[in-house]
């Protein structure tokens, strides 16, 4: 019991709680990184990149439960409770809604992917991309600016996310599809618009963290 309740007050080593995070933000990308190839490559192709969904799934549930394992085991933390779960919970959402795209894709029939969809594939590898490097931040303890440019870049993208996916929605219910097709692009639109503004808040956290500790 006595050794139990020192290892909760003594504080465990902070590269854990960083290494889950970085092992999250690569899942991310990775999974970004598979969609991108899946609607840059031809359709037979597809089955052979879904392979890759169930490990990336099983990573970054693993990433997200070892996290707050952690931090339910830990007295004393690196940075906010309420942080580490936020960071650990979105990191894990972000791959999820990117792996279901990738699988609705196969689930949907789409065998052309027109060239929204391969706009939003760019914008997504690119803020994944930016996330992995930010969240590299927490563990360097990186300037508050550089951590604040970090994010108005993932802001940015966030930003022309939006913009393509109104042009998108115009063009979708401009009355040329039947409504099966329309149906299927939508989620397939909202769900990559919905990664990216989940990227857009994790990075928004991390700035938050960085002005708390600066």
């Amino acid at each position: 019991m006595r050794l139990g309740f020192l290892a909760k007050i003594l504080p465990p080593a902070e590269g854990r709680f960083y290494d889950y995070f970085e092992e999250g933000a690569e899942v991310c990308l990775l999974s970004a990184y598979l969609f991108y190839q899946i609607v840059h490559s031809d359709p037979d192709q597809r089955e052979q990149c879904l392979v890759h969904t169930g490990t990336y799934k099983r990573r970054a549930s693993d990433a997200q439960e070892n996290c707050l394992s952690l931090v339910n085991n830990s007295f004393i933390t690196p940075i906010d409770r309420e942080d580490i779960q936020l960071i650990a919970s979105r990191l894990y959402q972000t791959t999820k809604v990117v792996l279901k795209a990738c699988v609705n894709l196969r689930i949907y029939k789409i065998d052309a992917y027109n060239e929204i969809i391969k706009e939003q594939a760019d914008l997504l590898s690119t803020s994944a991309e930016e996330l992995r490097k930010l969240v590299s931040t927490l563990r360097d303890g990186a300037p508050v600016k550089e951590v604040a440019r970090s994010s108005s870049r993932i802001k940015d993208i966030e930003s022309t996310g939006d913009e393509i996916l109104y042009a998108a929605m115009e063009e979708l219910f401009s009355g040329k599809y039947d409504a099966v097709h329309v149906l299927k692009l939508r989620d397939i639109y909202k769900g990559i618009e919905n990664a990216l503004d989940i990227c857009s808040a994790i990075s928004d956290l991390i700035v938050n963290i960085s002005l708390k500790h600066s």
